[in-house]
């Protein structure tokens, strides 16, 4: 156990503002911190519409949100500043015993250092020269799992990390998701971030055509486009709510879906975070590193020579254009357990 670590209660601060995929990564410390510290306060920095994944979680007692993206605005400048110190005096009051540092960049580290808590957490090779504002700093490798990554630092608190579990919190029903019946339906993300990612929009919709449980599209409302391409092949057997839930409703139609199909993308994480069978497509990242972490995920990869590349833009995009969706199909067919009628 690192040092300066006496009390058995602590007031712990977690801090893990984005993105959606790392933050899921991210709940796998709360029930080793539980655990280990069982009479402990726990809180959580998270950026603003992410707050959905921590709030009325029963390990986190507080939900810090923070508007990051407008911390990088010029414009914002003095708003921000504003911000930063009304936080700094806001978070010095709570008197933190713990800061573990998840995210590793310049704002995580700024935000930990300004708690004024005595032990500081982070990884050794934390980006933007955040590692100046730890008290202590953790050794990790690169070539592993990032949920690996995040839980050896609760290990250096003593914390057993054997059982790994990612508690999102329970979303009731809502009058969206109680058109879906559980389980009888697919879920499906066809858009991404990077353009890289995203594997051919006509191949969602005409893989969606082949099941007869229906599919839901969802993603973000700028991945708009993508849906009408995927729609427009999936022949009347799909519905498209792309940009129209919310997070919560968006947890909760993952939790209820059959299986899902997926690029690589923070609704992925959310489907093997709940134990939902993901079918996950990756091409320019590595799996090993960011994949779906769980025991009822497969990756779907072509083994392109120059996967993983990293890049975010490719003009040619062989190592998913190559992948099939025919082929898709017959991996997901062979998962019988999962599927259990589909269409000839």
């Amino acid at each position: 156990m690192l040092s300066g670590i006496k009390k058995v209660s602590l007031k712990i601060l977690i801090v893990k503002p984005s993105s959606l995929g790392d933050v899921v990564h991210g709940l796998c410390v709360l029930k080793p911190l539980q655990d280990k510290f069982p009479d402990s306060q726990i809180h959580w920095v998270i950026a603003k519409g992410l707050e959905d994944i921590i709030n009325d979680n029963t390990i986190v007692q507080h939900t810090w949100v923070i508007d990051k993206d407008k911390w990088k605005q010029l414009s914002k400048l003095k708003n921000t500043i504003h911000e930063i110190k009304s936080l700094s005096t806001a978070l010095k009051t709570e008197r933190f015993d713990v800061v573990i540092d998840l995210q590793g960049l310049l704002r995580s580290g700024i935000i930990s250092k300004i708690t004024g808590a005595p032990v500081r957490i982070g990884f050794a090779n934390a980006r933007e020269a955040s590692t100046l504002f730890y008290t202590h700093k953790v050794k990790t490798k690169n070539d592993i799992h990032a949920v690996d990554r995040y839980l050896q630092l609760v290990q250096a608190l003593g914390c057993n990390t054997e059982n790994v579990s990612f508690p999102l919190p329970a979303i009731p029903p809502t009058p969206l998701t109680q058109h879906f019946t559980k389980g009888q339906y697919i879920v499906m993300v066809p858009g991404a971030r990077w353009q890289s990612k995203r594997w051919p929009a006509w191949n969602f919709g005409r893989l969606a055509a082949m099941f007869n449980d229906k599919t839901i599209f969802v993603g973000s409302a700028a991945e708009q486009d993508i849906a009408n391409e995927a729609m427009t092949y999936a022949h009347g057997n799909a519905v498209d709510l792309v940009g129209k839930t919310t997070l919560k409703e968006l947890i909760k139609l993952i939790e209820g879906a059959k299986f899902m199909v997926t690029n690589d993308t923070g609704p992925m994480h959310i489907g093997a975070a709940l134990g939902v069978p993901v079918f996950a497509i990756f091409g320019p990242t590595a799996a090993f590193k960011t994949g779906p972490y769980g025991q009822h995920s497969w990756v779907l990869t072509t083994n392109a020579k120059c996967s993983p590349c990293f890049l975010k833009t490719c003009h040619d995009l062989h190592c998913l254009r190559n992948l099939s969706f025919t082929h898709v199909y017959e991996i997901i067919s062979s998962k019988g357990q999962y599927i259990h009628k589909i269409n000839n």
